[in-house]
């Protein structure tokens, strides 16, 4: 079995891509996902959860809520706002937003080689989350938001993608958050063979963002990623903040840390630009802590990473949170959200501390998973983060499903 292979892909109808796609539900409020989904009657939102725009649903039971998305689904296909190519094909995916561009393959992965670990993870999946997603794929059969899938570059690959860009492509436009996405479609033969082949060479790839998607598909013979390499995906820091100081006093607090990091007053926000630095923002205050010798394994490929050594020597023995994802007094901000947000939510009281971490690399993220090691949550914010329903794979008609 190839570890890819091309889809016959439903896509939103030319005049209608930058209205059908949407952010995935968990990135709006209820509020503003009620009113997208009210203003516009063709947002994939409909097809994700009716119930924003039809009370009587609220309470209902699933099943009732999965007939619905159905009734819509036919809806969206009768009235072609989703378009069947009626052809399988690997389609290249574009996507630029603050003047970086980000290129990669869109294609089906084959389930086995996710559970035989030939395509590696590196998180946990919590067990909610996972079902969730399998019941709603289980149901709809709707499988429109991708796994992001890394690996060390193919030049045959680069060669190929360069070919088809300089057409023009069958998906343009820019999304309300002014971030552009462009589709080609390679539907030559030798061509889809050609990558076929060439990933199919590859000893090992990497999930770099999707995990519970990935998890969540396991049930299917394929389910829908993007391949970027290396070169292509951005990883950003998850920064953290915490509520209380675990009843210390800032002074008491201080103390405890120096058993294990050096600490040094700071006169701007600390944004690290270095492994093993670590910002830290407390009482209206910047400081860079830093981790002492020899308190981590250099040799371990999670121990050595600044979330492990913040976890285990500060947040875990000094603030009392012993799993940050269960523990309500912690929460996360990617590396998106600007020191000066993270500042102001400690300066108002909502959280008493904030950390600020240098990002993990795309090295260490293989690292770990080449070790069949998992890192902390909330480790790496990868983007791009990719929009529902530029591409779907209505998994129904997958065989065996």
């Amino acid at each position: 079995m190839p570890l890819v292979k091309p889809f016959s892909a439903l896509i939103p109808a030319a005049h209608l891509q930058s209205s059908v796609v949407t952010r995935p539900l968990e990135y709006y409020s209820t509020g503003e996902a009620k009113l997208i989904a009210s203003e516009n009657n063709y947002s994939f939102l409909h097809l994700i959860n009716p119930a924003l725009d039809h009370a009587y649903l609220r309470d209902m039971n699933q099943s009732l809520i999965f007939r619905k998305i159905a009734e819509n689904f036919n809806t969206f296909v009768n009235g072609k706002v989703l378009v069947d190519l009626n052809r399988p094909c690997y389609y290249i995916y574009q996507v630029n937003y603050n003047g970086i561009t980000q290129t990669g393959l869109w294609t089906l992965s084959d389930v086995q080689s996710y559970l035989n670990g030939s395509i590696k993870k590196h998180e946990l999946t919590v067990e909610r989350r996972e079902k969730q997603l399998a019941d709603y794929l289980h149901h709809t059969g709707l499988d429109a938001n991708p796994v992001l899938i890394t690996y060390h570059p193919v030049e045959a690959i680069e060669l190929v993608t360069q070919k088809y860009i300089k057409e023009l492509p069958v998906i343009d436009f820019v999304f309300t958050d002014l971030t552009g996405h462009k589709v080609w479609l390679i539907d030559d033969q030798a061509d889809i063979d050609l990558i076929t082949n060439e990933i199919g060479k590859i000893e090992s790839v990497y999930i770099a963002d999707g995990h519970h998607r990935a998890a969540a598909m396991s049930k299917m013979d394929f389910f829908s990623t993007v391949f970027m390499n290396t070169k292509e995906i951005r990883v950003l820091q998850f920064n953290r903040l915490v509520r209380d100081l675990h009843g210390l006093s800032p002074e008491d607090f201080l103390s405890r840390l120096g058993e294990a990091f050096t600490i040094e007053k700071s006169d701007r926000p600390v944004d690290p630009d270095q492994l093993h630095q670590i910002g830290m923002y407390l009482n209206f205050q910047w400081y860079i802590l830093c981790p002492k010798p020899g308190i981590y394994d250099a040799d371990d490929p999670v121990e050595l990473l600044d979330v492990s050594i913040l976890q285990n020597h500060l947040l875990g023995p000094v603030l009392g949170i012993d799993d940050p994802r269960t523990n309500a007094r912690i929460t996360f901000e990617g590396g998106i959200t600007p020191l000066s947000e993270i500042q102001t939510m400690v300066d108002n009281g909502l959280y008493a501390i904030a950390f600020t971490l240098f990002a993990v690399s795309v090295e260490q993220i293989i690292n770990v998973a080449d070790a069949n090691k998992t890192m902390p949550p909330k480790s790496t914010w990868i983007e791009p983060k990719f929009l529902v329903g530029i591409l779907t794979n209505y998994c129904m008609h997958e065989e065996g499903y």
